[in-house]
Parts: structure tokens; C-alpha cells; sequence
């Protein structure tokens, strides 16, 4: 097969007409005379993204993301082990399809000792990963604390994973100073959960490649403007459906260039950088490389007519050439109903008490650790509306039957609940609502469906996720809708948080500065340890 087209050539950052004639791999690119209408490009790759957070399988994912010209992601298959273990995983790499999904054994599962998740991958299991599947690194480390520390299995799991010749991926939101190098001297060598330039000069300074993210919940491109780029990559970390139906590395792109980034180094930074980083053999256009190769209009908005993959012509305008049928899945869900004294907060017999509060911050993943004064009734403290702190609920869904109950502030809901069960990331069931009876309503219909989002007033809405209640294996166009649906009756019950679900999700993700819930309790990260709500 043969391509004409104004190649972009990231060895020189040159950029002129050629032919590329190519079956599997690129067999010779030719000079040609004439300007091309057409630019090829290598095909994307998403350095750090989490498929089980696009709610759907990764065959559904392929099929959403390869026609806006990913053609390779890195991705920890953290959420779905942290459910189901090896199971999980080997679930993931039989369904994966067309697009070159990279997978990493995840590091922590559970993230923390002060949570309970469905799986644990001791160092041992993750020496039989490595040995077992073409596993490309060492999932993002999120425990930094206990790498500092030197915790013995998880230094193990970072030095398994180097004995494989493998990278490993970090995970250090706010870290620096002589933590930051001990953390590093460990050899990890990548982190995305920068939010400042500063922060994320002192990583690179020390040797880390900062992940630029831009995903559907934490949104940190414009504040890392000016960094040394090639030694970054863009990536999306977790974005939902409806985000993922308007584009994938294709809008970080645009977005990139009319921020005003020369267009050869932000296509390296999903390329070329990557590439290099984790040893793969594409990223770029080249003789004897696989024939992964991007055909857009223009340089500016990236719109993507072609994609092909190991010279397999996979996309045309938009859509794809390909049909996929998602591996089946049943998914054990073993929590039973609850009641709405299950979450109630008990209190000292006073009219008022003091509450630590978790206030979320909207477009970040941190949040912040405030207090409230609230209204004491029968032994319980209640929600108050008016202030807008709601109760937060996560029930573990593992068999335990655990509740951890807390007080958040910022969604402005003014009648109804919340819930979904995934979770980060241990992804038992978490829940906001109004009052302890209607928690218990949306966490109960999260229960009865084994797994997916929830809204709940004077009706229901929700969107069935039937692998590990993670997923759904439908396309990417039924998942969105349905999950826009569960979103717009968020607003009528006066949700005013843009991505209120993604955003619920992360407040059990404990490595995530302050102030997090888990089903063991509320949790600071600041000091790693479990804090009382009432003060």
C-alpha cells in the first residue's frame, strides 16, 4: 500500500512531501516533489490512561478512541485488579482488540492498607505477571509514603520490576524536597499528578518525564505551560464517554497548538517521547517501524481522515472499519441492601457539633480539609443543606459490609443522592446525598443492578456498569448517552458540579491530598491516617 502526504518527520522537525509505501511495517518513504494536501503522522499514543475509566470494555474503547488516531495507549489496569485481581487483568488483555493497548502490572492494589479492596497483588504476584504477559512497566507507585518508608514489598515490586528491565511509573501529587529525591532514588521516573509549574520543574529537574494531564476530571495543561517538552507527554489519565465521543489525543492536540506550542513538539509528546520512554517500536515514521500511521487535514485542528495500524486501514473519517464483540463478563457484587442507619453519623448529646469537612475543588482531584458546624437530632448529626454539606458514604462491596461515613461540600445538591460503584481505587460503592434515607435509596439500586451510577430524587436514573462495575460493553455512543442522562438529572436535583460522578469517584482515592473517605473512615493524606469526622 502507498501513502502520499506531507510527512512530519519528528527525528528533524522537518516536514515535506513523500510517499510511504508500507504493508505491516514502512517499507520506504520517497521524496516527492509536490505539496501534499494531507499530513502523516505516527499514530497517537495516550502515555497514561486508564480504560476502566471510560466505563467501557477496552474492545468498546478501541473502537471509540482509533478513529480520532490513537493508536497506543499505556495503560494500569489498576481499577479493574483492585477488584478482581489476576482475573481482572488477563480479562482486560482477551478483550483488548485492533488498538495497542500496553499494559502495566499495577503496584498498589490495594492504594493504601487503610481501605479494602476485592484483590491483593503482593510483590510475588507481580513477578508472576511479568513472567506470564507482555507487561510494559510497573504501574503507577501511589503509596509514596511507603516507598519512602521503604516498605519491603512494594520496594520489592519496583525492584522486580527493573531486574525486567521494565520503567516504573510514579504517582506524587504536592511531593518535594529530600522525600521527592528518595522517592525518585528508587527508580521511579514518571509522574502526572503535577498541578504546578513548580512542582513539576523540580520533578524534571531530578530526571522525572512529567505527564501533562488532561482528562475529564483533573485538568492541569494551562499550569504546566513552559516546561522542558521533550521530556513530557500529554495524556488523559481518566475521561469519561462523552468526553471521549468529541476526541481523544487529537483534542489534546488542538488544544496544545492553539495554545501556542509549535505542532512538532506537541506531536512528540504523544509519539516520539513516549516511545522512547517505554521502549516501543513505534512513535514514529520510519523503515522496519510498525505501519501505525495518522492521515490529518491540517497541523492546527487535527482532524483525522485515516488510521492505519500495523498497515491495517482500521478508520475513515471518523468511524471504524472494524467490528468488535466484547469478551463476556459476569461480575460478582456480594454486599447486601442497606438500611439508612447504616450511615448515620452518631453524635454526643449536644444540639451542635463540630465536623471535619471534605471540600471538593472543582477540574482537580485534591480537595480540601475544612470543618462545619451542624445540627445534632436523636444521636445523629444531620446533613444541612443550606451550608451545602451533604453526607458522603462509601460501603465496601466485598463482603464485609463496612460503612465509612463522612461530610462533603460542594456539589449543591438540594434534594436526592448520588452513588456509583466505581470508586478509586478500590472501588467499593461511594455515595453523596441529602439524607441518610435517600443515600441508602441510591446506594441500595447500585446494589440491585451489581454495579454502575446512580441518581436518585423523586425518580431514578441510572447506567448499568456490568464488568466489575466498571464497565459496560456497550458502544461508546449508548454508554454516553445513557450517562449523559444520569448527569442532566444531577442538575434537576441541583447538582452544580460539571463531572459530579468522575468527581465522586476520586474522594475515596486516598494518595490524593487531603481529605478523602474510605470504608474504614475519612482519611488524611497529609499525615496517612484515619481521622475522626466529628472534632
Amino acid at each position: 500500500m502507498k501513502l502520499k502526504g506531507n510527512m512530519v518527520n519528528l527525528f528533524t522537525g522537518d516536514i515535506y512531501p513523500v510517499k510511504i509505501s508500507f504493508d505491516t511495517t514502512i517499507r520506504s518513504i520517497q521524496h516527492i516533489p509536490q505539496e501534499q494536501s494531507t499530513f502523516l503522522l505516527p499514530g497517537f499514543i495516550d502515555a497514561h490512561i486508564h480504560v476502566e475509566s471510560s466505563l467501557l470494555c477496552p474492545s468498546r474503547f478501541a473502537e471509540a478512541v482509533v478513529p480520532h488516531g490513537t493508536t497506543c495507549t499505556i495503560s494500569d489496569p489498576h481499577e479493574i485488579a483492585n477488584v478482581l485481581g489476576v482475573e481482572g487483568i488477563q480479562y482486560m488483555i482477551e478483550d483488548t482488540r485492533v488498538l495497542k493497548i500496553y499494559y502495566t502490572a499495577p503496584s498498589c492494589v490495594p492504594a493504601t492498607p487503610f481501605e479494602t479492596s476485592g484483590a491483593v497483588l503482593p510483590a510475588q504476584t507481580i513477578e508472576t505477571l511479568f513472567d506470564r504477559y507482555s507487561l510494559i512497566g510497573l504501574g503507577e507507585v501511589m503509596n509514596f509514603p511507603g516507598v519512602i518508608s521503604h516498605d519491603p514489598d512494594l520496594i520489592e515490586k519496583i525492584s522486580i520490576a527493573r531486574k525486567h528491565g521494565k520503567p516504573v511509573d510514579g504517582h506524587a501529587p504536592g511531593l518535594t524536597g529530600i522525600p521527592l529525591q528518595k522517592y525518585i532514588g528508587e527508580g521511579i521516573s514518571t509522574d502526572h499528578e503535577c498541578t504546578t509549574l513548580k512542582e513539576a520543574q523540580e520533578k524534571q529537574e531530578l530526571g522525572m518525564h512529567i505527564m501533562i494531564r488532561e482528562g475529564t476530571a483533573s485538568k492541569n495543561f494551562k499550569d504546566l505551560l513552559g516546561l522542558n517538552y521533550d521530556r513530557c507527554f500529554l495524556v488523559s489519565d481518566d475521561l469519561h464517554p462523552e468526553d471521549i465521543e468529541k476526541g481523544h489525543m487529537d483534542v489534546l492536540l488542538q488544544k496544545a497548538v492553539s495554545s501556542g506550542m509549535d505542532p512538532v513538539t506537541a506531536l512528540k509528546m504523544v509519539t516520539l517521547n513516549p516511545a522512547e520512554h517505554y521502549h516501543l517500536d513505534t512513535g514514529v515514521l520510519a523503515p522496519g517501524r510498525p505501519a501505525d500511521i495518522v492521515v490529518v487535514k491540517n497541523l492546527h485542528h487535527f482532524e483525522v481522515e485515516d488510521v492505519f495500524i500495523d498497515g491495517s486501514h482500521v478508520a475513515h473519517g471518523g468511524i471504524p472499519l472494524f467490528s468488535v464483540h466484547p469478551v463476556p463478563f459476569c461480575s460478582p457484587f456480594p454486599v447486601k441492601r442497606k438500611n439508612p442507619e447504616d450511615f448515620a453519623v452518631k453524635s454526643p448529646e449536644k444540639d451542635r457539633v463540630c465536623v471535619r469537612v471534605i471540600t471538593v475543588m472543582e477540574g482537580q482531584l485534591f480537595t480540601r480539609s475544612d470543618t462545619a458546624t451542624l445540627a445534632s437530632e436523636g444521636g445523629r448529626v444531620l446533613p444541612d443543606i443550606e451550608q451545602d454539606v451533604l453526607k458522603l458514604a462509601v460501603a465496601e462491596r466485598y463482603g464485609h459490609d463496612r460503612v465509612g461515613k463522612g461530610f462533603v461540600k460542594g456539589f449543591g445538591i438540594r434534594t436526592g443522592a448520588l452513588a456509583s460503584s466505581v470508586a478509586h481505587d478500590s472501588h467499593n460503592i461511594i455515595a453523596v446525598g441529602t439524607s441518610d434515607a435517600l443515600v441508602a435509596k441510591v446506594v441500595n439500586t447500585i446494589i440491585d443492578m451489581k454495579g454502575g451510577i446512580a441518581a436518585c430524587g423523586e425518580k431514578t436514573a441510572v447506567l448499568e456498569l456490568p464488568v466489575a462495575g466498571l464497565m459496560s460493553t456497550n458502544d461508546v455512543h449508548t454508554v454516553a448517552g445513557s450517562y449523559r442522562k444520569v448527569q442532566d438529572y444531577t442538575r434537576d436535583l441541583g447538582c452544580i458540579i460539571q463531572n459530579p460522578f468522575m468527581q465522586l469517584s476520586f474522594l475515596a482515592l486516598l494518595v490524593i491530598p487531603e481529605l478523602k473517605l474510605s470504608d474504614r473512615g475519612l482519611f488524611d493524606s497529609r499525615t496517612f491516617q484515619c481521622v475522626d469526622v466529628i472534632l
